[in-house]
């Protein structure tokens, strides 16, 4: 017999980061820790600060691609697509990770990760939920009838400030990449340098995968990202913020903010 409770809130740190799931809907709890379950086989598989892992393990000539479980091999595939789609701006293969290789797929993970997550509690029949991992977010539903989630762009300069707040319903992603976390730690590949041109880039769409990566790609390419993403994805939008203040966003970004 499973029991269902309305309402439930849970935090966990996993992925280097808090990851928070906000369900509004009646859901059996055994929800949750299937999701947690599975963030933390995430993190055990493709975390480059882990040594032992099968990416770490790939990326220092360890292991082969034979030796790979089937997600790390749709991950990659996943890579090789975005490293096309974004003209080379998103490429796993050229950023130095932390284990000592030039094998980091991590711009990519945590998006497919915390989409996967989505897609496990829909499958237990959750339909109004939030999965906010360090700032990147998975959104179904509203989080009350006919009031859309609420999300804030962090101010770059000021951390208790916000630069913009959306308004979403149904299904939605934000994934934001900036430097006022981490500092300069996004790197090109073309320089293989860090780049900071940009204080903050947000990007807006149905799937947190692309989401994600195409927030890391947007803030590489500059302002001119945010071409890129309209002229390649218009179903996505996206907002920028530079380091003296000035804001730039794509067509469809004003539509979905609240008013002030």
């Amino acid at each position: 017999m499973t029991t269902s409770t309305r309402g439930l809130h849970h935090v966990e740190l996993v992925m280097g980061t808090a990851v928070s799931i906000d369900i509004r809907d009646d859901v059996d709890p055994e929800a949750v820790t299937e999701v947690v379950r599975w963030l933390h086989h995430v993190d055990a598989t493709f975390s480059t600060y882990r040594i032992d892992s099968p990416i770490s393990r790939l990326g220092l000539g360890e292991l082969t691609l034979k030796d790979m479980p089937s997600e790390v091999l749709d991950v990659l595939a996943l890579c090789e697509d975005l490293n096309e789609d974004t003209d080379g701006a998103f490429d796993a293969w050229a950023v130095p990770a932390p284990n000592g290789s030039r094998l980091d797929p991590s711009g990519v993970v945590k998006g497919w990760s915390i989409e996967r997550a989505a897609e496990l509690l829909e499958a237990w029949d959750a339909r109004c939920f939030c999965i906010n991992a360090g700032g990147d977010v998975a959104l179904r539903g509203e989080p009350e009838a006919g009031t859309p989630w609420r999300v804030g762009i962090r101010h770059p300069q000021v951390p208790t400030a916000q630069a913009a707040v959306l308004q979403l319903h149904g299904r939605a992603a934000v994934a934001t990449s900036a430097t006022y976390e981490r500092g300069a730690h996004i790197i090109d590949p073309a320089t293989r340098e860090p780049t900071a041109d940009l204080a903050s880039v947000t990007v807006v769409g149905p799937d947190l995968t692309f989401v994600d990566a195409y927030a890391t790609a947007a803030f590489v390419m500059g302002v001119d990202g945010l071409l890129w993403l309209h002229e390649r994805h218009p179903d996505h939008h996206g907002f920028a913020i530079t380091h003296d203040d000035q804001t730039f966003a794509t067509p469809g970004l004003p539509s979905l903010r609240a008013p002030r």
